[in-house]
This record gives C-alpha cells, structure tokens and sequence, in this order.
C-alpha cells in the first residue's frame, strides 16, 4: 500500500518506519529541510530504541524516502497520515495550526481519491475542521479517518509493532476495509481494531493518558501519606495492583510525570471541558497532583542543605523525562534540577541520551558527563530523576567512596532501602521509610 506521513517527530517517524517495515511504500513529508537532508543521510533526529535499524534499512530497500514536497506525497499515496506537532498554547489548549495548515495544503494538491488520517493528538472536533478546510479547496472526494496513537516513547516501535489495540474512526465501511486491510501485518495473533466514530476516537487518546496520568498521580500521593504514617509504598503497590480490577501498571510512584503527551493533553482536556461547560476536577487535581510530587522531592532536598545550598554539588543522573528516550520535554529532572539550581546549589549530570537535550532546556548551567561514576566525583549527593536501566544495579561501593558523603536521593525508588544501608549509604526514596 502507498503511504504519505507529514511530519517526522517521534509519531511520524515510527509510522512511517514501521508501516514500511511491513511492506508499505511510505513517502515522509517534512518543512524542516535540514531534518529531512539529515534522514536521507541517515542521521536519524531522535533516539528511540530499534528505530534507526528500521529506518536505514527500509531506506536502503527503496520502502522509505523522505521529501519536503507535499504534493509528491499527495500525488503518491492512497493513504496520508497527518503526524505534525500539537502544543500546547499559554490558555493549555492545543495548537493545531499546524494541522490545519496542512489540511490546507493537501487540499490544494488533492486530485484523486485519498484517506487523510490525523495520528496527531487533536482535540474534539478537530475531524470536522480538517474536513471543511480540505472541502474548501478542493472537488475531489476523500475520506477523512482519526487514527490516534498509543506509542510509549522508549517503546515506541515495539508498541507499534505489538498494539494493545488501533483505534479507527470512521463510519465508511470501505475506509474500515482498507485501514483493517493495512494494520493486518500488526494483528497476526489477535485482532485488537476498534472501530467508532471520529469524535469518539478523538475524545479515547485523552481520555486514555489522563486515566494513566491519574494512575501516577494517585501513587505519588499515596507515596507522600505513607511517608507520614510509616507505611512503605511499594508493599503497598503489590498490595493494589494484585486486584484484578486495578492491575500493575503506572503504579510506581516518583518525581512526577512528565513529557510530549500527559502534561499537554491533560491541559488539553480541561480546556476542551471549559469550552463545554464542563468542569475536568480530576484532570485538574491530577495536573495539581503531579506539580506537587516534584516541589515535594526538590524541598527534600533543599531542607538536607538548608544553609548550605552555595557551597552544595549534586551529581545527578537522569535527566530524560523517561528511561530509553533523549526527551527532556517537561521532564521532572529538569524543573527540580531548575529549583536547586535557582537555590545556589551546583550540578553535575549524566543521561545515556539526553544530556545535550537537557544541558539546552538549562541554558547550558549544568555540567554533563559521559559516564555516571564521573559525575559523583567530589559531588555531595547522588540524586536520581530517571529510570535508566544501566542505575539499577550500580556499584555502591565507588559511589560511597567518589561523593564527599554517601547520600542517595531516588526519585524512582530503584534499590532496596537495605542493600543501600549495608553498604553504608545515606538513602531517601518515595513513599519507604
């Protein structure tokens, strides 16, 4: 099947990566020249595990090309994916002019049949704009198809390939044929397609990262009730995520949450229930929720160094919002380690990915390091924002002897409070004791 994706973020690229990588034809289509001269070089603009192989791979079988022309794209393909960058605007709503600008485009290039498919994240409503822009321009029938994603960045190509489930709205039935026919590769041991219709396709992607965000949330609040009462979060976990009607996942409190998608969307929830009259409380509690998980973890720290915060070096490690991903958006490392910077306090920092990303969102006042036993050098605590895998089994030994103290503050409750005592380190977690 012939595919045109606009846009190579992290949602288009691994579209159009994986969609090829079953045997599509895909065309990407970006404005940025320098990303797309760079992708034809091979230099792939983000870090996502297993996405580099599946794109030069597919490149070099003719599968996957890259173009800063649209209408090569349009003229091409029988499906087009609309894969562009949806922030948020200061009221928290989300910007979609950059949908709707290529809605326009296409329309003006549209001269056979095709299916328009926004794998954006767009508000409701967003489907009807689309189509009226589109109908303005141009004769030419199409079909329009709000297909969201539900892809974990640092697992993106994996949830891709294996999908909980593929959301499809549209009523045709001919278009539920033709998405159904290309999505099958994706369903070989089960069929997870769910057909609605494109409001309600649109109100599930929110719907969906708010309930996870909520999931978070309450965990980081819970983590801060046993921390008065004694109780330890994590026995506490296992105890609810044992429920059936609960289950594991999101459960593992923290610094936070952050990101492209829980913190926009929620702000882009509420802003839609504003515009109905309706009041989000628990989207709104949520946001709450989480700013005050991460101003929790940063006023620990402080009050350990009150009165010292000139004289105090932090070596951190993890700065990603996430493990397996170079994003720093909204990440929770980086608005605590602003606080503790504005405190006085100085930072060494290690990421595997993104400390480039992060040493640029912090106006270059942190200093980076390419190992992590190098950054504890002469530092007076180890603090840890991000779950890399690499920092859950580290040696605790060269740890307690490079910090001028042995003191660990862990944002992600990554070892045994007891493993970490008997090796003579000062340790605070998340909701333990």
């Amino acid at each position: 099947m012939k595919i045109c994706v606009v846009g190579v973020g992290y949602v288009g690229l691994v579209t159009a990566g994986c969609l090829a990588e079953a045997g599509n034809d895909v065309v990407c289509v970006d404005n940025d020249s320098e990303k797309i001269v760079g992708l034809k070089s091979g230099v792939i603009p983000i870090y996502e595990s297993g996405l580099t192989e599946i794109v030069k791979r597919n490149e070099k079988l003719g599968r996957l090309r890259f173009t800063t022309e649209l209408k090569s794209g349009v003229d091409n393909s029988l499906i087009i994916f609309l894969a562009v960058g949806t922030p948020s605007l200061p009221d928290g709503s989300a910007d979609i002019s950059a949908i709707l600008s290529v809605a326009s485009d296409i329309g003006e290039n549209l001269n056979e049949y095709r299916i328009i498919a926004t794998k954006s994240t767009v508000p409701v409503g967003t489907h009807k704009k689309v189509t009226d822009i589109i109908k303005s321009k141009t004769q030419t029938p199409f079909d329009y198809v709000s297909n969201p994603e539900f892809l974990k960045e640092g697992a993106a190509v994996e949830d891709f390939m294996r999908p909980d489930r593929i959301i499809i709205g549209t009523t045709n039935p001919a278009v539920m044929e033709i998405m159904k026919q290309l999505y099958s590769p994706f369903m070989r041991k089960a069929n997870r397609i769910l057909f609605m219709d494109p409001v309600s396709a649109e109100m599930t992607k929110y719907a969906a990262n708010t309930m996870l965000a909520t999931r978070i949330s309450f965990m980081n609040e819970i983590a801060e009730l046993c921390e008065k009462t004694g109780a330890d979060v994590e026995q506490v976990r296992g105890g609810i995520g044992s429920d059936s009607r609960i289950g594991r996942a999101f459960l593992f409190p923290g610094v936070g949450f952050g990101g492209s998608c829980f913190p926009k969307d929620i702000r882009a929830l509420i802003h839609t229930g504003a515009e109905y009259g309706v009041e989000m409380t628990i989207a709104k509690s949520v946001q709450q929720a989480n700013t005050n998980a991460q101003e929790r973890f940063v006023k620990r720290i402080k009050a350990h160094f009150a009165g010292r915060e000139n004289k105090t070096v932090l070596a951190v490690w993890g700065l990603a919002f996430k493990a397996k991903t170079d994003d720093v958006r909204e990440s929770p490392a980086i608005y605590c380690i602003k606080k503790l910077l504005d405190s006085g306090m100085k930072v060494k920092a290690y990421d595997p990915e993104a400390a480039p990303a992060a040493s640029t969102a912090l106006d270059g006042r942190i200093e980076t390091f390419r190992n992590g036993y190098e950054a504890l050098d002469n530092a007076d605590a180890l603090v840890i924002f991000t779950d890399w895998q690499e920092f859950r089994n580290p040696d605790f030994e060269v740890i307690k002897t490079k910090l001028k103290r042995p003191l660990i503050f862990d944002g992600r409750n990554l070892y045994d409070p007891n493993v970490v005592k008997k090796a003579g380190i000062e340790y605070h977690s998340v909701g333990r004791k």
